[in-house]
């Protein structure tokens, strides 16, 4: 994974240890990232002029000491830019070559209860939000598949929802389809015959609103969700459900994992949707 190059080049002149001068540096680095999975898909440096060659792999040691106490995650994104800057850019693999990723611990998750999803809903402040939380928390989606999710994509009769990636080739993230309970439905109606607008999106909203809705609901309610939360109980309730591993990682967009759910399974969201209507996934009941 490619750490983003610009959070790297505005970390590393205030680390004066490493000794590199920006003698002059009027050009553009532009990154465009996919969702979360830092990949760059355009790098561009120009006009830079860098006495980085005089940096040993000591002064990376002694850069990189300064966050010790920070999470293995912040440690491993560090490393990554430093890795690409001097592998990638500068041309001196040696620099870099020898430092290792941090080991992440595995810690187990705990999903909230169904009275936390209660505590949480009561305090929304309207149908716009309602639906968005109970859609999170009846289908699995992601939190940019869901903001981006577009009208044409959304079968409200059948409860089923057909995501622009369907079916995309990806070595981890691939989804076919997947549905919304009688909960979602009920207020994601209501929500869509309240508006007067024109956007094809299910909720033209921007990730920073979607973050605020999250945060004051939780300050109200004491319980503190996230669109990633309310995923990780979906799968969690699924499993205690009944349903099968394979058919909740493809109502979540994850490849299967075994040799039988990658080529000896149907995914096609007339089977999902059986499946998950046997299920019964209530939210608030």
């Amino acid at each position: 994974m490619v750490f983003i190059a610009s959070l790297l080049l505005a970390n590393l002149p205030s680390a004066i240890h490493l000794s590199i001068s920006l003698t002059t540096f009027s050009g553009i680095l532009t990154c465009t990232c996919v969702n979360s999975n830092h990949m760059c898909k355009q790098k561009r440096l120009r006009d830079i002029n860098l006495y980085s060659r005089q940096v040993s792999a000591e002064d990376i040691r002694g850069y990189l000491l300064k966050f010790q106490d920070k999470s293995a995650s912040t440690r491993a994104n560090i490393l990554k830019g430093l890795k690409v800057f001097f592998r990638d850019f500068i041309r001196v693999p040696q620099v870099v070559s020898s430092f290792k990723f941090p080991k992440r611990v595995y810690t187990s998750q705990i999903a909230p209860t169904k009275e936390d999803l209660r505590k949480f809903f009561d305090v929304l402040e309207c149908d716009r939000d309602r639906a968005l939380f109970l859609l999170f928390a009846s289908s699995g989606l992601r939190r940019n598949e869901l903001l981006t999710l577009t009208l044409d994509k959304l079968d409200l009769e059948n409860r089923l929802i057909v995501p622009k990636n369907r079916r995309k080739t990806g070595t981890t993230k691939n989804t076919w389809a997947t549905c919304f309970n009688p909960e979602a439905e009920t207020f994601l109606r209501r929500y869509l015959e309240s508006r007067n607008d024109t956007d094809n999106r299910v909720s033209p909203i921007a990730p920073v609103t979607l973050k605020r809705i999250f945060s004051r609901a939780s300050k109200r309610s004491g319980v503190y969700l996230a669109p990633k939360t309310l995923r990780l109980w979906f799968c969690c309730e699924l499993s205690e459900l009944g349903v099968p591993e394979s058919v909740i990682d493809a109502f979540c967009g994850r490849v299967p994992k075994t040799v039988l759910g990658r080529h000896y399974n149907d995914y096609s969201p007339e089977r999902l949707k059986r499946i998950y209507d046997r299920a019964n996934l209530t939210v608030l009941k």
